[in-house]
């Protein structure tokens, strides 16, 4: 008998098709199903293999006449509905993404959902993804958290194996922990403090009251900021030299973005001792003393050595290294609008002898500018064609800009809180809290509670 072949047979119950729906069972007449025949269960009445019809089901029956599948039995009831009424409801207390995955098994198109359904379901079907990477991002924090923590201690395990391991491991953590103990927050207070008097140094010395001139007009160092600038400097230096002997790889320890700021912010001043005293024995190199004065300039990098002690700078640098895409697109977006602005104000200003934009490239800065929305006001349009472009070009440049920013600061506010959550203090403090968990465990199952009889 071919396997489909029931579904014909004379008399009323050859109508109903027996329906078991992880045990709710179910007749349905022919009909019904009929309506939507692209729909799994229409498409079930058109079988005439065995082959087929276990594509369509998970088991069934010739002798009983039913089709088992195994599904939700309470969404199935929305989808019997369906055949019925012609139209999908959904329920407040269903889950959107389930019912979703359910009426596609069934074959049945979300445009069946009636009207009174329809915003309700599309709005909670966005809010979800989003609630759902709320939820995993504060997930990745947690587990961040434990990673940052179990490679914390996989550094110091290997300290057992080093030569001077003991002394290395204590000078190390007080170096990379602020949080372990009074004298590493000290040396972190410390740290933080120099780079401030070195950042400050640097801008007094930038002041015309502090710049003097020698006969051969060659630059004076102030006495003062001068040793205050080598104070820093023996500082930076020996930072640097204590965490790479005492780091437990030096390998891993030039992959650090912290350690490598450390290596590049003390570089220009011995780079400006080897160009000063290589200016000495060779008076006749010229632009010796731009290069001085680049170098010099390269110490705003110290600055940077503040990302060690704060979670924003960190935070922003994930972000920056993670959102390349979306810096793309702001780039992309811009250049085609200062491209196209460009072209169009060049166009409307060439003949006029007023107007300054008598080049592309110079209508390329002015649309920079006005697209930014800097507007420096030293080019601009005089025709009242050009104005009007000018107009739009500032509408045009707010749109571009805001669109992906949006997106950046969604993403840093993530690395914030992922920053904080891994933070050292944040880590010593769980740290701490498993031990007196382990201890106050370990009490409880002491070897002198577990012996036979001691309970009396």
């Amino acid at each position: 008998m071919v396997y489909g072949e029931f579904f014909r047979r004379p008399g009323k119950d050859a109508e109903l098709i027996n329906l078991n729906v992880g045990g709710f069972k179910q007749s349905v007449d022919q009909s019904t199903l009929l309506r939507f025949p692209h729909t799994r269960l229409g498409k079930l009445l058109k079988c005439h293999s065995e082959e087929a019809i276990l594509e369509l089901c998970d088991d069934y029956s010739v002798a009983d006449k039913e089709y088992y599948f195994d599904r939700n039995p309470s969404l199935f009831q929305y989808v019997l509905n369906f055949y019925y009424t012609g139209k999908l409801h959904v329920m407040e207390e269903l889950c959107v993404f389930s019912f979703c995955q359910e009426i596609e098994y069934w074959g049945i198109n979300e445009l069946f959902i009636d009207s009174c359904c329809s915003n309700r379901y599309q709005e909670r079907k966005e809010e979800g993804p989003e609630k759902d990477w709320d939820q995993k991002s504060n997930d990745r924090s947690f587990d961040s958290s434990n990673e940052e923590s179990s490679i914390f201690d996989k550094e110091l395990e290997k300290f057992d194996n080093l030569c001077f391991g003991e002394i290395r491991k204590k000078i190390w953590v007080r170096m990379e922990n602020p949080a372990y103990c009074l004298s590493a927050k000290l040396i972190a207070v410390s740290s933080l403090s120099v780079v401030l008097a070195s950042i400050v140094a640097m801008c007094i010395h930038s002041m015309p009251e502090f710049q003097r001139l020698d006969a051969n007009d060659r630059e004076i160092e102030d006495p003062v900021l001068e040793a205050v600038e080598i104070a820093c400097i023996i500082w930076f230096t020996a930072e640097l030299v204590i965490r790479l002997i005492t780091a437990p790889s030096q390998k891993k320890f030039w992959k650090k973005p912290l350690n490598i700021i450390d290596f590049v912010s003390i570089i220009p001043f011995y780079a400006t001792l080897a160009v000063d005293t290589k200016e000495e024995e060779s008076e006749d190199i010229e632009n010796m003393g731009k290069v001085v004065q680049i170098l010099r300039l390269m110490r705003i990098f110290r600055i940077l050595k503040l990302a060690r002690h704060s979670v924003g700078l960190r935070s922003l640098g994930a972000t920056l290294r993670h959102s390349y895409q979306e810096v793309g697109l702001l780039l992309l977006f811009l250049s085609v609008g200062i491209s196209i602005f460009s072209v169009l104000v060049y166009s409307v200003e060439k003949d006029d002898d007023s107007s300054e934009l008598h080049s592309i490239p110079v209508c390329w800065w002015w649309a920079t500018i006005s697209m930014t929305t800097v507007g420096y006001g030293d080019t601009y349009p005089v025709t009242l064609a050009g104005k009007l472009l000018g107009t739009l070009c500032i509408i045009c440049g707010i749109l571009v800009v805001a669109l992906p920013i949006t997106i950046i600061f969604n993403k840093f506010s993530k690395y914030y809180q992922k920053q904080k959550d891994i933070d050292p203090d944040q880590c010593n403090n769980d740290r701490k809290e498993k031990s007196s968990h382990l201890s106050h465990g370990q009490a409880l199952t002491s070897p002198e509670g577990s012996k036979p009889g001691a309970s009396g």
